[in-house]
């Protein structure tokens, strides 16, 4: 059976009872994390745990836990789980209040709760074959550097994704591309490898910073700017990357093909740096 951790406690997933009072539940007030574990072990998690802290204290919530400590928590729920290859979601909501109202009352305690999802992500077959992504309207709020639970128009963009046959969404605002529903976007052109800056238009993806610095380490060219569709579909290249895909080939956008069709020789590269990097500095 799953065990979750809930506010200090571990204990069975099925038995972990949050209030419908949580404001987490009636005003998406929360945040989260996600990240992945290889060999049983936590990867690039001072860079999460740093997001993190950044997410909650720009809605104005102090953690329960010092970083430490859920770094600890984290790791013997790996352990209590056996999980070797996957996935850890971490949520921290506002708490549960008396009643429902738009102003929190003072004092509450925040709710944490964190529980493990065994996934593939190092042979999964989207690493052999790539993956195809559609674009969709970005419909989401204006601070997009808080990761907020409140992911309805994510949801909706997944939706569309999978309607279509595909594995991700591209949303796109302005006539340019801001990021995957669950991924930071990634092109590779004869001017080097394309991504948007880090602002409150996209989130800051921790996975895509790893691998960033590592192309750049490796003597890659990383240009910081907004591409639009079409520079997506002319491109040599396309991936993305995010904890729970590492860094994965797009071989399509809107049915047609992106390069020769085929896994990317950079983002191919660049995904073997990448889990070498996680497997030397994981905890």
């Amino acid at each position: 059976m799953s065990i979750a951790y809930h506010n200090g406690q571990f204990l069975p997933l099925a038995e972990t009872r949050i209030s419908v009072l949580d404001r987490g539940f009636l005003f998406a007030e929360a945040v989260y994390e996600v990240t992945a574990v290889i060999d049983g072990r936590l990867i690039d998690s001072a860079s999460h745990l740093a997001r993190l802290e950044r997410s909650a204290a720009a809605i104005g919530l102090s953690l329960p836990l010092s970083t430490g400590q859920i770094e600890a928590a984290q790791k013997e729920l790996a352990a209590r789980n056996g999980l070797q290859e996957g996935l850890i979601y971490l949520q921290l909501t506002r708490g549960a209040d008396s009643g429902r109202d738009f102003l929190p009352s003072p004092g509450l305690e925040p709710t944490l709760v964190m529980f493990t999802q065994a996934k593939r992500f190092l042979d999964s077959p989207a690493v052999q074959s790539g993956i195809a992504v559609v674009t969709t309207p970005d419909l989401r709020w204006a601070r997009r550097d808080i990761k907020s639970v409140g992911l309805l128009a994510q949801a909706m963009a997944k939706q569309i994704a999978a309607e279509a046959g595909a594995q991700e969404a591209w949303m796109v605002e302005d006539g340019f591309v801001t990021e995957g529903a669950s991924s930071t976007a990634f092109l590779v052109t004869n001017e080097g490898i394309i991504t948007r800056a880090y602002s409150q238009a996209v989130l800051a993806g921790c996975t895509g910073s790893a691998i960033t610095a590592l192309a750049e380490e490796s003597g890659l060219t990383v240009v910081h700017r907004p591409f639009t569709v079409a520079e997506a579909v002319g491109a040599r290249e396309a991936f993305i990357t995010s904890a729970s895909t590492l860094c994965q080939s797009v071989v399509r956008i809107d049915g047609r093909i992106i390069g020769n069709g085929s896994l990317g020789p950079i983002a191919t590269r660049l995904r073997e740096l990448y889990i070498d990097f996680a497997r030397r500095t994981a905890v």
